[in-house]
């Protein structure tokens, strides 16, 4: 996404989206793998951004959606962009990026991006699956790439994109009562923007981000 026009943070908070966290049996790695492997009926939610996007041709894009096993149970593993980014600055996103000629799929696109940006080597990711694409109103078609990750890994942020690299743990983003609905009046009468965002400690996960989070979310408990 472009640099936002508004401040989310300053965005009241209108509501929950309020579904029941997903039972902790069903958040391991044994459990993720497996849902992955399975054909269940479930209904992607459409964000307000891709409603939105531009009638132009879509570019391509993947993110890697790394699920770092941890003792406690899986963390998902996010970056911060720096601040002097022309797009995205300072906000919240998964390590990836746009689609290269020489990138034979989008699995391929989201571990160069990710061995880019944060320096994890493929050899510690073990792709389980892919998410529904997410439209963004950059004009990018992104494809989440569910991936299980497993420590010992060493990481090294490129300082041109990448401020920060943390975790969260799976278990409060697969809570709806973390998931908080906001709105924005756009400028010049365009209408009302609503986007989800999740807050966790001084983090402020919203936009493309926690739409796909939510997509996981329903995928998951389905």
């Amino acid at each position: 996404m472009v640099k936002p026009v508004f401040d989310p943070l300053a965005m009241p908070v209108e509501g929950l989206a309020g579904e029941p966290a997903l039972a902790p049996e069903r958040l391991t790695a044994e459990a993720v793998r497996a849902r992955f492997a399975r054909t269940l009926p479930w209904e992607p939610e459409a964000s307000d951004e891709a409603l939105a996007a531009p009638a132009l041709r879509l570019r391509r894009a993947a993110v890697l959606v790394p699920l770092v096993e941890r003792p406690d149970g899986l963390h998902v593993l996010l970056t911060t962009r720096t601040d002097h980014l022309s797009s995205h600055a300072g906000q919240i996103s998964f390590p990836g990026g746009r689609a290269e000629e020489l990138d034979s799929s989008p699995i391929e696109t989201a571990l160069r991006e990710a061995e880019e940006e944060i320096g994890l080597h493929r050899r510690h990711v073990e792709i389980i699956g892919v998410l529904p694409e997410h439209v963004t109103i950059s004009a990018y078609r992104v494809t989440p790439v569910v991936a299980i990750v497993s420590p010992p890994f060493e990481l090294s942020a490129d300082p041109g994109e990448v401020a920060e690299i943390f975790e969260v743990p799976l278990s409060f983003l697969m809570s709806g009562a973390n998931h908080e609905r906001r709105s924005v009046s756009l400028p010049e009468g365009k209408g009302k923007r609503t986007f989800y965002a999740m807050p966790y400690e001084h983090y402020f996960i919203w936009g493309a981000t926690a739409a796909m989070l939510r997509n996981l979310y329903h995928f998951l408990r389905a």
